[in-house]
């Protein structure tokens, strides 16, 4: 068959398309299946892609041909046989070539630093023209790409240019050249890396995100956060600093650009600053010669045209000489450079691959420069980290990645050794975290690095404040409030005690810098802004603004907000209390679409004349997260005295409008349900959005209002970044419902925490889906107290946790109880025989379990067979798996012996196990007794081929 020679002598055609490295072979065989119909013009394209190399368009081809079929195939091999030379097959590589593949590793090495002089002896041999040696050397490419480059050439000119190669490598090490020696780092690099190391330890030494100080040194606070692999990955442990450029998670080896991301707040500067100041004292990383730290806020602020060096040496450090062969050290020695850019979604421009540029010297707007480094096509191989709230990552980023790490802020215990940083004295630590213990919506908010600092901060307040503690984020950024101000102010005023009147035409001053600036996606103000918006020395003074660091030193005194939360929560102050916003500014804010923020938003807010540019998505959905929690009614008294009450209430029916709208709105997008499934809601990010502002208002007949029309059998909110927070204010809002349902929440950032958060709407939860939610025994414990008192509660997915036998016993308990759950799927856990045998102790007395999965867990054949002997004539389990559970032919025997009595089993998965012929041969025995199992699924056990052939002849049921 012609299909089958494709892919037999697949090497052989390629040579024959590609021989020479002239791509007339190829042409010629595309116009002929062009002529005949066997390609369409599309197909034409797609494999005439230019820049990329002949080889690959060749595979390209060969790899349709044989899609496209017999016939094809069948054209395709006559083509070839036409433009081939009647006399001769097609010839197979010789031994010389051959050595080109059998020893390239060892010869990528040897020619990474001598690239040129090898094309030069085939240049001088008539082997190579200039053309293929300009496609070698293509500044896109490192220097071991430039290697392989050269080797995929040479190897398709054939034996004598392979033989000028490998002659060059032999008379260079015959000369007592090393070729695998790594170059002697230049005197004026290492000049230049000590001046460097020293800039970034002093701009790294202290926290500037906080605290409105320079005296917060890094080491004394700093706390680390969770860092996972932005996708599922089992066992993948605890990553470190080192892991962000390490091999960990690596998904796209030619990429070179590692994503950091996590919502605001989460730590990811702090994580930033933190690996640059080790690397600066050169504890981590010692592989990079050279760290280049830059913040996409501050690059917000260069207005000129840059080239690659000028941004290097101009933000980060200036060479004091030599700076052209400085650029050229990192120009051939990529792999020794690290870039970071902090806070990608602070960029006023969104991530676009449309403006290409690949010469290091050109100048062009920074945000170019940016965008191409991040794609690869400025300094390829150089590593670049960059950190972003995930709302910021589209698909035309994603796929220059490298790979993609998750930063979820504090566990548990990061939470407790926060704390303790901040407070020296033990006794006022342990009462702290008394206090947010006792309270879990607050140890939910504390998750959050930034609210945990400022739940930290205000611990006067906080211990003060009896059972007042707070519920929600705007709760704790007032706290922030009253601290600083009543720290200008030392006699004390409690809420609405006239603590902000006397503050209010300062807090509307920063308010106006803070909303023009989240308008116009400005993060750093000059001395210009500040007069504009009236903002004096004492209104600096309170401490919401900070001093900016890192600008080039020709730029005057420029400040920032202590954080981009803090900016968002003046703002919404401003937009509350104002009297000079618009009066649709409200309705403005609340009917942002994804994608579609125009600079209008606010525009008649703004001075006239101001410049304005297009404002981001996740800063506005929180500026309006504040406003609702601002004009929510156990905040609105506060600003009677500020403001009209009119006005006030005017804003708050707009808010309430405004969102009762946009959950109508995504229930009117829930498609109708194809017959016979049920119905179901994917929510987005922005339904999770307003959920939040819902909450923020605490108003329990307006979340009834806003769920009235909601009707569905099944809620999903996977990969939606939701954490503790997120799960208070589901279950605030989910808990109005007015019909159980199923609510998934697969992939998110739950944890113990936000497990407890949602046990408030458990009864109205049917079915809880948490897989890969870092869950741990305690969780569980917590989650199944409260199940075994929903009656509607009777499906639980605990995939992919960290649960151990010690889980076990509640939900044996659970079995026990309640005789109408129905599925319980805890695979790949950790759980092993012991385990399987106290769940047996549970699955005896059950009655009405029908699905059980425990797939990628220990149990062995000691557990199975504690299983099979609990299961033993049940009339409601139809579906079990005990895939990759380490169970043999002991374990296969007591699943026969259940098989022969379990009436209601209808499909059994024993895939990845040690099962040999003897177990399946009972399995064998027990289906002949059992006509109402469907299938066993026994892919990849001990069995050889002749005995999977044999027992599949004997029972078809039987899955190999």
């Amino acid at each position: 068959m012609a299909q089958d020679l494709v892919l037999k002598q697949r090497s052989e055609i390629l040579y024959s398309l590609c021989a020479n490295g002239s791509a007339e072979p190829l042409e010629r065989v595309l116009d002929v299946l062009l002529a005949h119909g066997d390609l369409s013009w599309e197909d034409y394209h797609n494999v005439r892609v230019q820049g990329r190399p002949l080889y690959a368009n060749a595979r390209h081809l060969l790899d349709l041909v044989y899609a496209k079929g017999e016939a094809t195939c069948q054209a395709f091999t006559e083509a070839v046989q036409k433009i081939q030379p009647e006399s001769c097959e097609p010839e197979v590589s010789g031994p010389v070539t051959r050595a080109l593949v059998t020893r390239r590793p060892s010869l990528v090495g040897e020619l990474q630093g001598c690239v040129d002089g090898a094309l030069d002896a085939l240049l001088e041999s008539g082997c190579f023209t200039q053309e293929d040696c300009r496609n070698v050397r293509l500044p896109v490419h490192t220097p071991s790409q430039q290697a392989r480059r050269l080797l995929d050439h040479v190897s398709s000119k054939g034996e004598s240019a392979a033989n000028v190669v490998l002659c060059y490598i032999e008379e260079k090490q015959q000369s007592g050249y090393n070729l695998t020696t790594e170059k002697t780092t230049p005197k004026e690099l290492l000049t230049y890396q000590k001046k460097l190391r020293s800039s970034v330890s002093a701009q790294s030494s202290f926290l500037s995100t906080y605290g409105g100080t320079d005296h917060m040194s890094l080491d004394d606070i700093y706390t680390e956060g969770q860092l996972e692999l932005g996708y599922d990955c089992k066992d993948q442990g605890d990553l470190g600093l080192e892991d962000i450029v390490g091999t960990a998670g690596t998904v796209n080896e030619e990429a070179d650009t590692i994503l950091v991301f996590g919502n605001a707040g989460s730590g990811k500067t702090t994580l930033l600053q933190r690996l640059h100041l080790l690397w600066a004292r050169q504890a981590v990383l010692p592989e990079f010669l050279l760290l280049f730290p830059f913040s996409c806020r501050k690059l917000n602020s260069e207005l000129e045209e840059l080239s690659v060096q000028e941004l290097l040496f101009r933000h980060c450090c200036w060479p004091d000489r030599q700076r052209d062969e400085i650029f050229s050290f990192i120009l051939d020695n990529p792999h020794l450079v690290v870039i970071t850019f902090d806070g990608l979604d602070e960029l006023k421009q969104s991530f676009s691959d449309d403006s290409r540029l690949c010469c290091p010297t050109q100048s062009a707007p920074v945000h170019i420069i940016l965008f191409n480094l991040l794609q690869g096509s400025l300094l390829k191989g150089v590593r670049k980290v960059v950190t972003s709230r995930p709302e910021a990552v589209g698909p035309t980023l994603r796929k220059h990645l490298r790979k993609e790490l998750f930063l979820k802020g504090f566990s548990p215990k990061g939470i407790h050794f926060f704390i303790k940083k901040q407070h020296h004295d033990l006794s006022v630590a342990s009462k702290v975290l008394a206090s947010i213990q006792a309270n879990t919506t607050l140890l939910g908010l504390c998750h959050s690095p930034v609210l945990c600092w400022i739940v930290s901060q205000c611990h006067k307040e906080l211990l003060g404040c009896g059972d007042g503690t707070p519920q929600t984020i705007t709760d704790v950024y007032l706290m922030i409030l009253q601290h600083f101000l009543q720290r200008q102010s030392p006699q004390k005023c409690s809420v609405g005690a006239g603590w902000f009147q006397k503050h209010l035409v300062g807090v509307l001053n920063l308010g106006q810098l803070a909303f023009q600036g989240v308008e116009t996606s400005c993060y750093v103000f000059g001395e210009a802004e500040l007069e504009t918006c009236c903002v004096t020395d004492k209104d600096i003074c309170t401490g919401f603004l900070t001093q900016s660091k890192g600008m080039s030193s020709y730029q005057s005194l420029r400040y920032e907000f202590l954080h981009v939360t803090m900016q968002c929560f003046f703002a919404a102050l401003y937009i509350v209390l104002s009297n000079n916003t618009d009066c649709s500014t409200v309705v403005k804010l609340f009917e942002l679409k994804e994608g579609d923020f125009s600079s209008t938003c606010f525009g008649s807010c703004l001075p006239v004349g101001h410049h304005q540019e297009l404002a981001e998505t996740p800063n506005l959905q929180t500026t309006a997260t504040f406003v609702s929690g601002l004009l929510s009614q156990r905040h609105r008294q506060h600003w009677l005295q500020c403001a009209p009450l009119s006005t006030v209430e005017r804003k708050a029916r707009q808010v309430v409008r405004c969102l009762h709208k946009g959950m109508q709105k995504h229930f009117k997008s829930i498609p109708q349900p194809v017959e016979g499934e049920k119905k179901s809601m994917h929510a987005m990010p922005g339904f999770v959005w307003l959920i939040k502002c819902i909450y923020e208002m605490r108003e329990s007949n307006m979340a009834k209002a806003a769920l009235r029309k909601l009707k569905v059998d099944h809620l999903k909110l996977t990969y939606c970044n939701i954490g503790p927070v997120e799960c208070t204010a589901l279950a605030y809002v989910l808990q109005h419902l007015r019909n159980p349902v199923g609510i998934q929440l697969d992939n998110n950032s739950v944890g113990d925490v936000g497990v407890e958060q949602l046990l408030p709407c458990l009864h109205i939860c049917k079915s809880l889906y948490l897989r890969n939610n870092n869950i741990t025994d305690e969780g569980i414990r917590k989650l199944i107290a409260k199940g075994i008192q929903c009656d509607t509660f009777q499906k639980i997915a605990l995939f992919n946790n960290k649960l151990t036998d010690a889980c076990i016993q509640h939900i044996s308990h659970l079995l026990k109880t309640k005789q109408n759950f129905l599925c319980l799927r805890i695979g790949n856990n950790n759980i092993t025989s012991v385990g399987a045998k106290e769940l047996a102790n549970g699955l005896e007395c059950n009655h009405s379990l029908t699905h059980l999965g425990l797939w990628g867990n220990q149990i062995g054949d000691s557990g199975a067979e504690a299983i099979a002997g609990a299961l033993e004539g049940s009339k409601t389990l139809e579906w079990l798996s005990l895939v990759g559970n380490g169970v043999g032919s002991a374990g296969a025997h007591a699943l026969a012996k259940m098989l022969k009595s379990a009436t209601s089993l209808e499909e059994l998965w024993l895939t990845d196990n040690c099962i040999t012929l003897e177990g399946v041969e009972s399995l064998v025995q027990a289906l002949e007794c059992n006509t109402h199992v469907k299938s066993i699924w026994l892919r990849n056990n001990h069995l050889s081929s002749e005995e999977v052939e044999e027992m599949t002849r004997r029972e078809s049921r039987l899955i190999f």
